[in-house]
Parts: C-alpha cells; structure tokens; sequence
C-alpha cells in the first residue's frame, strides 16, 4: 500500500532537510514497513509515483536513482523523484573532472566531487539547488514534456517568471539566465532523465569551484558549456519552498493524468531499497569518480624558479593517463638545473600511479629521501611542481 503524506507531515519532512547539515533523518511521518511495496505496480499501466528522498547526501541519492532504474518496472510506473545535497560537483559520465573542476578548491572547502551514471555537464549542488527525476519506460521519454512541468510549474505559482526550455533542454530565466540543467539515461526499456533548478544556490561557491583544476590537459571527454546562471529567488523573493513543491508536484500528475501525493523516502533503508549501499559504495569508490575518466593527455610547462636565484628555469612534462592512471610520462629537465638520473628515476617512479598528487607523493617520498643538500631541494622543487598538476 502506498504511503500518502497528510500536507503537515510534508511540511515538516521538507523544513527538517533545510536544516539538517549533517544527516539523513527519517521524518516521524515516514514509515519504511508502510512503504515497502512502494513500487508495486497498481492494475492501472498509467500509474505514477512522486517520491522525496530524505537524504541530503550525494552519493545515496545518486544510488537512489541508480536502485530505481534497476529495480522498478517502469513499464507499469512512472516516477518523479525529488532531491536535494549538501555542497557537491556532480560531473557527468564520459567527463574528466581535471578539466571540470577546482579540485585543490574543494579539498578545502571539504566539498566532494561525484560522478554520475547519465551524461551531460558538470553540475554544483548545494541545498539551495531541487533536483528532478523523471523515470519513464524507454518509449515514453521526452525531455520536453518533462521540462514543461517545470516552466508550467513555474509560471503557475509566479506569473511573472519568464521562464523558456531551450534546443539544449536548459531552462532559461529572462532569456538569459540559467537556471536549470539537463542530463539523462537510457537503457534497454527504462530511461531517466534529471534536471536541476537552482532556487537559492550559492553562487560564489558555484563560481569557485566550476574551474579547471589542471593546465594543458587534452582529451576527448565531453566539456561543459559555461552559462551565466541566477537564482529563482533573485527573481522571485518571497518564493518558499514549500510552494515551489507542491507547484511541480501538481503539474507533474496534471500534465501525466497522475493523483499522486508525496511520498518521503530514505534511501539508506535497506528494507525498502535493499543493495542500494553497495551502489553508493562504488559512487563513492576512486575507481569510478577519476578512474572511470576518458584516457587524456598532459602537456605543460613547469616553472623550476626556486625564488633563490634571479635565473629562471622550467622543464616539459608530458603525461598519458588511461584509467586514472599515469601510463606515460616524459619530463625534460635542463641537465645543469637537475642531473637527469633523478628525473629519470621521477619518471620511473609515477608510471602506474594514480593521477592523483596524494598517491603520486607517497611513490616519490623514497626518491627525496635519497638525496640531500642542493640536488634535494631542487628535486623537491620539480615534484611539487608534477603534483600540483595534478590537481
């Protein structure tokens, strides 16, 4: 039987996320026994389902959608899934994450970095950004439709928006202003297809952490396409959340023909979603988020000048990577900055590590270790200046 949530119990559930920081705390109104045959399809083939996900994590709710287009016939039900993180970069699936974002950046501002499933651009999500999730069967996807929910939604609960879908399936504000983007994925019979609505992101920290992380990098991933972006609440300010849910809520079952309430979810119930933790555990793995990356190629000057002499100095370094890994490198060094026994011995020393500066350090410690005086400080020099191409 499914779970329908009296208005006060969403309210609640809703105004408990915006104030968890640090957690996925199941609302007293949600009951995981009561939705446990959530996804069981009712006779009618047109049934759809609207579900709010109580996690604020990234990895869970990217496992959320992951569970879903595995485990539920959606040729019998359709879904709209509704979600929010704490501060993330979500990057899309054939994306190289060197050339998407400020990595050293986020390490300080303790902001991780996730790849999806689907394809697309790189994202930045923090509370102040909704995410949707239209799940259909493959025959029935249309993007257009799903994001005329949204422009519909929109203009429906603030008259004055002029809010547009475009050829790229964006949304734009004034004409101008991104306010939403578009990813999707389809397999043999299901599709999904997400999209992000930025309410009242932080913006500076969007800006700060959208940049390229390495210099000189080449590769075939797909780029994103930077757009100048704004908030609904810039332009709307007394937009609550609350009614910007129930608005896409009750667009979403009139442009289907669906009478579904919202239902709160907690993905960390196994109960309810069992495996799920298995599919965050790989979202989470190094293996997936920078080995997964399209096999890419570096080529960048290094500046050697060690601010001790007024002469300056640089070498060329030329790197392939496949796998996340170092396949290749080449470094020339001048032979009277650095005798090339110890860039050689750099050289061998980073192929078939991970392109990554904490895993390439700990092969290269030995190395310093070996030295002393003058050729040390120098040597140190050049590997600070190999990782922090790295990012």
């Amino acid at each position: 039987m499914m779970l329908h949530l009296r208005r006060t119990s969403l309210l609640r559930g809703w105004s408990g996320v915006c104030r968890c920081q640090t957690g996925n705390q199941p609302s007293r109104n949600s009951s995981s026994s009561s939705t446990s045959s959530l996804f069981v399809a009712p006779d009618s083939s047109s049934a759809g389902l609207v579900l709010h996900s109580q996690s604020t994590n990234v990895y869970q709710n990217l496992a959320l959608e992951d569970w879903i287009d595995a485990n539920v016939d959606l040729q019998q039900r359709s879904i709209l899934l509704l979600w929010r993180n704490r501060p993330a970069v979500v990057i899309g699936r054939h994306q190289n994450p060197w050339t998407e974002c400020n990595l050293p950046a986020m390490r300080r501002m303790g902001i991780p970095l996730a790849r999806r499933r689907s394809g697309g651009g790189t994202v930045f999500h923090d509370l102040g950004n909704l995410n949707l999730t239209f799940f259909t069967s493959k025959k029935a996807y249309d993007r257009q439709r799903n994001l005329k929910v949204v422009t519909e939604a929109l203009r429906r609960v603030r008259p004055g928006l002029d809010v547009q879908a475009t050829d790229r399936f964006d949304i734009l504000l004034n004409g101008h202003y991104k306010i939403s983007g578009t990813a999707s994925r389809l397999s043999r019979k299901s599709s999904y297809h997400h999209c992000t609505l930025l309410h009242s992101a932080d913006r500076s920290a969007l800006s700060t952490v959208l940049r390229p992380s390495c210099p000189g990098i080449h590769s075939n991933a797909t780029p994103s396409v930077p757009s100048p972006v704004a908030n609904l609440l810039d332009h709307a300010p007394t937009l609550q959340w609350e009614e910007l849910l129930d608005g896409l809520v009750n667009q979403y079952n009139a442009e289907f023909g669906f009478s579904s309430a919202l239902t709160l979810v907690n993905p960390t119930d196994e109960s309810v979603f069992p495996g799920l933790s298995r599919m965050e555990t790989e979202l989470r793995s190094w293996d997936w988020t920078f080995g997964k990356t399209p096999k890419f190629s570096v080529q960048t000057l290094l500046d050697l000048t060690d601010g001790r002499s007024s002469a300056r100095s640089s070498a060329q370094l030329h790197m392939e990577v496949k796998n996340g890994l170092i396949e290749s490198c080449e470094l020339d060094v001048p032979a009277d900055w650095l005798p090339r026994r110890l860039s050689g011995e750099l050289v061998n020393m980073l192929v078939g590590e991970r392109f990554c500066p904490h895993g390439a350090a700990a092969a290269v410690a030995l190395l310093l270790r070996s030295e002393s005086g003058e050729l040390q400080t120098r040597l140190h020099h050049l590997c600070d200046a190999v990782l922090s191409v790295m990012g």
